[in-house]
């Protein structure tokens, strides 16, 4: 599974990927907005940073202006990923940019029947967000699991990202399901590597280390 950072924080990219942790970076409006550099400026600087796709998402609503925002976005670096919303014009932008060789990221899916037409539009990747489903009482990684099958079903080359991540008990399933990616914030990165066994096991050979003879 590639493991990709959904932030726009250029520092926590820096620090995750020295860890060796990062294979892509996602962002959305959201997280663009919190960093208060330009959207293209920031893009530029995240993908010097990492060779592995990066998700830069469109502002525009309509087919035209989508394909005009996202050609732009990814003329920034030959790693951009256009990000495009699940909507009857987005899909259309899809279609087309996949006719252009750009990559894309077809993000805000919340039914199988929306990541099956988003594979048949020739998305790169589609984003089913697990932790807005289960917000509303619903089971996030069933969506995943639904839409893993399909794919399979009908060999679609469609990369499944899972987003929303809010727990390392998401990790754990979309790793079982088998999904191709997840996407997480950097805490939730960083709640994998610790168990409290870990710990306290270190702890005990550090302190019976105390005992072993000086040469």
């Amino acid at each position: 599974m590639k493991f990709f950072i959904d932030t726009a924080d250029t520092d926590v990219i820096r620090e995750a990927q020295s860890k060796g942790w990062v294979d892509g970076v996602t962002t959305n409006p959201s997280l663009v907005a919190q960093s208060g550099k330009p959207m293209e400026k920031l893009i530029a600087e995240i993908c010097e940073m990492v060779p592995g796709p990066v998700s830069a998402e469109v502002l525009s609503t309509s087919y035209e202006d989508m394909l005009v925002e996202g050609r732009k976005l990814a003329a920034i670096a030959s790693n951009v990923v256009v990000k495009v919303p699940l909507t009857e014009d987005g899909l259309r932008a899809v279609h087309s940019f996949t006719e252009e060789d750009i990559q894309t990221n077809v993000t805000l899916c919340f039914s199988p029947m929306q990541a099956l037409l988003a594979a048949k539009a020739g998305a790169t990747m589609i984003s089913p967000f697990v932790g807005r489903l289960d917000d509303i009482s619903h089971q996030g990684m069933e969506l995943v699991e639904q839409i893993c099958q399909i794919y399979d079903n009908y060999l679609f080359d469609t990369e499944v990202l899972v987003a929303s991540v809010r727990s390392p008990m998401h990790m754990l399933q979309a790793t079982q399901i088998g999904a191709d990616i997840a996407t997480l914030p950097y805490k939730v990165l960083k709640q994998l590597v610790r168990h409290p066994l870990t710990d306290l096991g270190l702890e005990q050979f550090l302190k019976d280390a105390q005992s072993i003879p000086k040469a």
